[in-house]
């Protein structure tokens, strides 16, 4: 006699995609219904459909893709909790500030003086013309011969408007 094997349950998860067209479909009362089971609780009975719809979308996709990173997080309480306009300025010109992480791989490219540079950003640093430098104002050094802000010089930070100075 044959034995058979139990068979496997067919994996009944929906895509994000086939998730969120699943939301879109519900009417107000099966939003609710989705938002209870997601979050544990009941949702603010104020928020109309488009906004319970938006805010569960944003879960799924946020609970597969990656939520915010806690920097962007942090500002946006502090906005959200901030006393005006003011501090909201202010907050989110230090996030501006803030270093920009680049990946290994990424191609840096600036003109000077009528001849395109291209840098590369590798694990040990940054490089250009077959050499290895630390830090990009290194590099704008070597390309320039003076001295530089490595990211202002390849256009990594935002110049300050006239008008936004006074």
């Amino acid at each position: 006699m044959r034995r058979t094997r139990p068979i496997a349950k067919k994996a009944t998860s929906l895509s994000q995609d086939d998730e969120i067209a699943h939301l879109r479909d519900l009417d107000l009362q099966g939003l609710r219904a989705r938002w209870k089971s997601m979050f544990r609780q009941q949702p603010p009975p104020h928020l109309p459909r488009h906004l319970l719809f938006a805010i569960l979308a944003y879960r799924l996709q946020a609970g597969e893709l990656g939520d915010l990173d806690p920097a962007t997080a942090r500002l946006l309480r502090q906005i959200a909790t901030g006393d005006g306009t003011l501090g909201a300025s202010r907050l989110t010109e230090e996030f501006g500030r803030r270093r920009t992480e680049l990946k290994a791989g990424t191609i840096l490219m600036r003109e000077w003086n009528a001849q395109a540079y291209r840098v590369m950003v590798v694990d040990e640093g940054f490089a250009w013309n077959g050499k290895t430098y630390d830090s990009l104002s290194q590099v704008a050094f070597a390309i320039t011969g003076t001295h530089w802000n490595g990211p202002r010089f390849f256009g990594l930070r935002d110049k300050i408007a006239p008008e936004a100075e006074s």
